[in-house]
């Protein structure tokens, strides 16, 4: 029923979830192999008519998809809405009620309806109509960068699902080692998988992208997903419930991430629950902690200055924006939050919520100049025969102007 309905997925612009939605819409967050854009799509069958972001996102949110942006294309009847917030389909919203605003319990903030079109622009302006509401079971909605990791292990293996119904796949070459199912072993026929890779299955499959590359001697542990185009060098180990965006070189040992694209991260060094952004860059050695040393409840902050907040997590690495380096032999504590654009060139652990654009050295701290900055991300993009368009540089100018608190 919901797709014979015309859809619209906003961007509410709540909850605190920076870095992550720093240079994207909510609804383009990774949050396992599938952005929650991707997974709601697929997974409700929608007729997406549209999309509503905060103004700040209009430009790079139009670039990014071929939809109308903050318009509605309709002039009457039902839309169903879906807050973009929400990383996993609720089973409500597959034949929803009409009428109903379904809601999110621990925020009471709109997750979707099926609407006559005065109810459903109320919700993509803020309101909550005057009209019957269900609580779901929840949390539904993220509210914090954290929140991916509540639900990266269930959306790894649903996307899994999702692509082993939709793809076609190659037979195992010779030479690689399985452990466990071998039809759980999901390659692209354009994919290249060497003699002495080892793909272990017994705990969930493992999918290899279209274009992407393991490199003899890699070792992948299932439920992942190589998305296209990656490469995952020699000696390279990848434990499960991660998944990887387009475009992303791996190596080291990983465990439990999820990359948003057009990462690096390919020199040895443990990263673990933790989610990176595009364009990243981590030094040789650069490390994470996801666990402390009394296996208790991880405390993270979701803004520099923030207070400090539990986050319902033993095991929880890093949240690193896009455009983030790091020097060789970083340090990089349990729940950190480092901001889009941040520099760490400094002997001390990375802790707490770094600022954006933080410059970063046994010297001191200082703010990246966005010049620079911008000098930099033009040498990096067109290493990958890209270059960012107007609309991301304009975004990228609008972020750096804002004021940031400094990280403790």
């Amino acid at each position: 029923m919901a797709g014979m309905i015309p859809a619209v997925i906003f961007d509410d612009g709540l909850g605190l979830l920076a870095p992550m939605t720093d240079l994207r819409a909510a609804f383009d967050v990774r949050t396992g192999a599938l952005t929650n854009l991707e997974r709601l799509r697929r997974a409700l069958a929608l007729n997406l008519a549209a999309l509503y972001v905060p103004d700040h996102l209009e430009g790079v949110t139009a670039e990014a998809h071929d939809l109308p942006i903050n318009r509605l294309p309709v002039q009457s009847g039902e839309i169903l809405v879906i807050n973009g917030r929400c990383p996993m389909p609720p089973e409500q919203l597959r034949n929803p009620e009409p009428g109903v605003v379904y809601i999110d319990p621990s925020m009471g903030r709109v997750i979707g309806g099926r609407l006559s079109l005065v109810d459903a622009i109320r919700v993509l302006v803020g309101e909550i109509p005057d009209r019957p509401t269900v609580e779901l079971d929840g949390p539904v909605l993220m509210n914090r960068p954290w929140h991916f990791r509540s639900v990266r292990d269930q959306a790894v293996r649903f996307d899994l699902e999702i692509i082993r119904r939709t793809k076609t796949f190659k037979p195992l070459p010779d030479g690689v080692l399985v452990i466990g199912d071998r039809d759980d072993v999901l390659i692209h026929p354009n994919a290249t998988v060497y003699p002495g890779a080892t793909l272990d299955t017994e705990a969930g499959p493992i999918a290899i992208g279209d274009g992407s590359v393991l490199r003899p001697g890699a070792v992948i542990g299932g439920p992942t997903v190589i998305g296209p185009n990656c490469i995952v060098r020699e000696h390279t180990v990848v434990r499960g419930a991660s998944a990887f965006g387009p475009h992303c070189k791996v190596g080291g040992e990983v465990a439990g991430v999820i990359f948003q694209g057009y990462t690096n991260k390919v020199h040895d060094g443990f990263i673990g629950d933790s989610w990176l952004g595009e364009w990243t860059n981590l030094g040789a050695g650069t490390m994470n902690s996801n666990l402390l040393n009394t296996y208790s409840e991880i405390i993270s902050q979701a803004t520099p200055g923030a207070k400090r907040e539990r986050t319902g997590e033993t095991f929880l690495g890093a949240m690193i924006g896009d455009h983030v380096k790091t020097a060789i032999g970083t340090r990089i504590m349990t729940g950190a939050v480092i901001g889009t654009g941040a520099m760490w060139a400094a002997s001390e652990a990375i802790k707490g919520c770094i600022e954006p654009f933080a410059w970063v050295t046994d010297e001191g701290r200082r703010r990246y100049r966005l010049d620079k900055f911008v000098e930099v991300l033009r040498a990096v993009m067109a290493r990958r025969d890209l270059e960012p368009s107007d609309a991301y540089l304009a975004r990228l100018a609008g972020l750096h102007d804002l004021p940031h608190s400094p990280s403790p």
